[in-house]
């Protein structure tokens, strides 16, 4: 009998081609773009147990009707946020890293209520371009992938809130933005008032995304029985990650990306990981969805040498 190494990290892969949480098209795709830029092949060479379980459906926007203005697609999104709590929940609680692809940001509902059910006190590592802090009260759009951290720390619409269980899902005084460079005005102002640290792209270039990321660990993994990386592939200068759902110049550079998910994995502070807003109608040759694979890998500790 060959002897199974049970100590080896166990991954497991959930695809959300979900693209109901924003105006623009073609994030849905992201999963398989993700996949194609060999994911899977690249994780199996480090080592690591990985299952992939396939994607979760998500119906088209074309098949569906929004309404309500502030809240596109709120029932539709609501069923597959649960879904996917169900599966990272599922996939946490069996020893798993769980791993989701999407999609849109929408998806940060559904890995932070999951997660949540499996761990006592969460810290968060938010990588975005965006605060994702906006309700429908704050909402210009009306789009749900604007709302995510938001939700995850039990603020907007009380049937996103509850989506996965009651309450917040992880802790304000554990949670870090990293790389923010667009917050609508009122989203602003809602988030000073919260205990949530916010490093901007000003603060990464002041401090350097080394320093910034040891505060960010410090921060996340305070007190905290584990933390969720979430990574909005938006964050990345479009010069660099051009598929993308919504670009904004002056965002961070390959090198510092890299960076801050090595640092990630030489904490050993990961207990699941998310990555966002893949577009590859957008993209030129797959580059956002390599550089995406390019993270992952960091993230789950590979090294050059």
């Amino acid at each position: 009998m060959i002897a199974v190494d049970d100590t080896r990290k166990k991954v497991r892969i959930i695809g959300v081609p979900i693209d109901l949480g924003a105006d623009r098209r073609g994030v849905d795709m992201g999963p398989s773009a993700i996949r194609y830029a060999g994911l899977n092949l690249k994780l199996l060479r480090m080592g690591l147990v990985v299952e992939d379980m396939g994607n979760i459906h998500v119906p088209q926007p074309e098949s569906r009707e929004i309404k309500d203005s502030k809240l596109k697609y709120l029932p539709e999104i609501l069923k597959v946020s649960q879904e996917l709590c169900d599966m990272v929940a599922e996939a946490a609680g069996e020893g798993f890293v769980p791993l989701i692809l999407g999609g849109d940001h929408s998806i940060g509902i559904g890995s932070l209520s999951g997660m949540a059910r499996v761990k006592k006190k969460m810290g968060v590592l938010w990588f975005d371009t965006h605060g994702d802090f906006n309700s429908p009260e704050t909402t210009s759009s009306g789009n749900i992938h604007g709302m995510p951290l938001s939700v995850g720390m039990g603020i907007g619409d009380s049937r996103l809130v509850r989506a996965g269980g009651e309450g917040p899902k992880a802790s304000e005084e554990n949670t870090v933005l990293i790389g923010i460079r667009n917050l609508d005005t009122q989203e602003r102002e809602v988030l000073l008032k919260t205990r949530i640290t916010v490093f901007t792209m000003s603060d990464i270039d002041q401090l350097g995304m080394k320093e910034v990321m040891r505060r960010a660990i410090d921060i996340a993994a305070d007190g905290t029985d584990g933390v969720h990386v979430s990574f909005d592939m938006d964050v990345i200068d479009p010069s660099e990650a051009p598929g993308v759902g919504t670009p904004v110049p002056g965002g961070i550079n390959y090198r510092e990306a890299h960076l801050a998910m090595e640092l990630v994995a030489e904490a050993g502070i990961m207990s699941s990981m998310e990555v966002a807003e893949v577009n590859p109608i957008l993209d030129t040759r797959n580059k956002t969805a390599e550089l995406a694979v390019g993270l992952i890998t960091s993230a789950f500790g590979k090294r050059i040498i």
